[in-house]
């Protein structure tokens, strides 16, 4: 599977996948990660990306130009390119997002910059438009990384153990149980003693309990999801 990053600083994401478990499966060839830099196509005398906004607004946008001729490019040799801007105004980004797009053959992550991008370019060339959440960053570069890392690790092959996926958070609408580790008793808090008796049917029932509380808890929206949907 193959990512392109639309980005004005690359420098920023290479970093990330220079080592751990998204290393490894670009070196298996299980994810291949390439980089765009609208800069290099902006036509502008003074190579400049923004302006300043029409109709006033502080700051400056990324102007249409630059970055409509990256994603023609793009799509001129990958034709089903599945096209994703993230901002701040759109849909929450979430698991099940992950999973039914780590069945795509090539996913563009275009990242934002300064007070955003020209909607015309978002209107033009979007296939889906993603939030990481009810913040602002100083740009789109990290919730990039948070989705391709998301998306990977449901890439087949490219987890160790695919099992893992099945346990994780919000799967079934639910958090995540409690898990331990050796050893047994650490500063005077032990491991849940139903976990040391090798029972596994009642350590999974268990398990299930423990992530209904935790998820009525820390996430109720979750939770009522959850119950819905077993109903």
């Amino acid at each position: 599977m193959k990512f392109t990053f639309v980005t004005l600083f690359p420098q920023i994401v290479e970093g990330y996948f220079s080592d751990s478990i998204l290393k490894r499966a670009i070196a298996d060839g299980k994810i291949n990660i390439d980089f765009k830099n609208p800069r290099d196509y902006t036509t502008d005398k003074h190579n400049r990306v923004d302006a300043a906004m029409i109709g006033g607004g502080a700051g400056m946008l990324m102007t249409p130009q630059p970055l409509m001729d990256t994603l023609k490019d793009i799509k001129s040799k990958s034709p089903n390119a599945h096209i994703v801007f993230m901002t701040p105004v759109a849909k929450r980004f979430t698991q099940n997002d992950a999973k039914r797009l780590a069945n795509k053959e090539h996913i563009v992550l275009v990242s934002g910059r300064y007070e955003g991008i020209d909607e015309r370019v978002i209107e033009l060339e979007a296939d889906e438009v993603f939030s990481i959440g009810d913040f602002i960053l100083t740009g789109g570069e990290l919730a990039s990384m948070v989705v391709c890392d998301a998306i990977s690790r449901n890439v087949s092959g490219v987890l160790g153990n695919n099992a893992s996926l099945e346990v994780e958070s919000f799967e079934d609408s639910l958090l995540e149980a409690p898990s331990f580790t050796k050893p047994n008793i650490y500063e005077n808090k032990a491991v849940i003693s139903e976990y040391l008796k090798g029972n596994h049917s009642k350590i999974t029932d268990l398990k299930r309990g423990l992530a209904l509380c935790k998820t009525k808890f820390f996430r109720p929206d979750l939770y009522k999801k959850g119950i819905a949907d077993e109903k």
